[in-house]
């Protein structure tokens, strides 16, 4: 049973190569097997983690892990769809350039103040991943999307500056900080409480 988080965790690494291989020899119903594919590896993201609580083995190696796989799942995703839909890429190219370099931020400013990447899973970053995977998903379907695209990058923005805020409150490297809030009181010294199914 122990096993089971760090499987779903690596998964996520098949199933983005797998999406990428779909998009890469253009297969028969592309969209509805890479939409089914997110959707599992989205799954085991939600998973792995509450498991991981349940069985007691959730740990900073672990949570670490978990954070640098979301990384390479999502990349593979937008690489598969950037395939499969390069004008979309293209007219958005300056704002996808400028949430890329905030994200980027994010790792950089944690390798510089703790040399450890980020893993703070806040909820603002849980939230953003579920507006990422729609409009991924709108793409992937029309090759194009507006008001999703338009949320995704807003508030892709505002979760990478909270994260970037927290990781400029904590005094020492800490994983699972569900918002600014917490870091600030963590930063005092002071306990803060974690969702049991989304946090720790």
């Amino acid at each position: 049973m122990k096993h089971i988080p760090i499987a779903l965790i690596y998964s996520r690494l098949l199933i983005g190569f797998g999406i990428i291989l779909l998009s890469v020899f253009h297969v028969n119903h592309y969209s509805f097997l890479a939409i089914t594919l997110l959707s599992i590896g989205l799954l085991t993201d939600i998973f792995d983690g509450i498991i991981a609580r349940k069985l007691n083995i959730s740990s900073e190696k672990l949570r670490r892990l978990d954070s640098g796989i979301d990384q390479v799942f999502f990349i593979s995703v937008a690489v598969a769809t950037y395939i499969q839909c390069p004008d979309f890429f293209k007219a958005n190219l300056i704002k996808l350039i400028v949430l890329g370099a905030f994200e980027i931020s994010t790792y950089v400013l944690s390798y510089i103040k703790f040399k450890k990447e980020i893993a703070t899973h806040s909820i603002g970053a849980k939230i953003w991943t579920l507006i990422l995977f729609s409009t991924l998903v709108e793409i992937m379907v029309h090759c194009e999307s507006v008001v999703l695209f338009e949320l995704c990058f807003w508030i892709g923005l505002a979760t990478r500056l909270e994260i970037l805020a927290i990781v400029f409150t904590l005094k020492k490297w800490t994983n699972d900080v569900p918002t600014i809030y917490h870091a600030v009181k963590l930063r005092q010294g002071k306990e803060i409480k974690r969702n049991k199914l989304f946090n720790g």
